[in-house]
């Protein structure tokens, strides 16, 4: 477990980089990634910063770039699941601008 939780943490330092060609190295380097692989690594990395806990002021950026990108689902899926293991930000917004609606 403290290996995972150590390349957690050293993951999460490059994807605040937000230079694709870092994490890809950092990936390769690791034996998680072949050369080459993903074939859109932009994508993953930002998939891999919306799914982090850790990253939770980079969770918008992500959002707008995946939704720019066409892949508002992928988004929505799994910062919705972020929001349930602790998040909640745009939960409180949304029952705060559905409040206003109602009364």
């Amino acid at each position: 477990m403290a290996d995972y939780a150590s390349f957690r943490q050293r993951l999460d330092a490059v994807l605040r980089t937000l230079d694709v060609k870092q994490v890809s190295k950092f990936l390769i380097a690791e034996n998680q990634w072949d050369e080459g692989a993903p074939a859109d690594a932009e994508f993953a990395m930002w998939m891999m910063i919306a799914g982090s806990q850790t990253l939770r002021d980079l969770h918008e950026q992500a959002r707008q770039w995946l939704v720019s990108h066409g892949h508002e689902e992928e988004a929505s899926a799994v910062l919705r699941r972020e929001q349930g293991a602790g998040g909640g930000n745009r939960a409180k917004r949304n029952q705060s601008q559905h409040k206003g609606k109602r009364g």
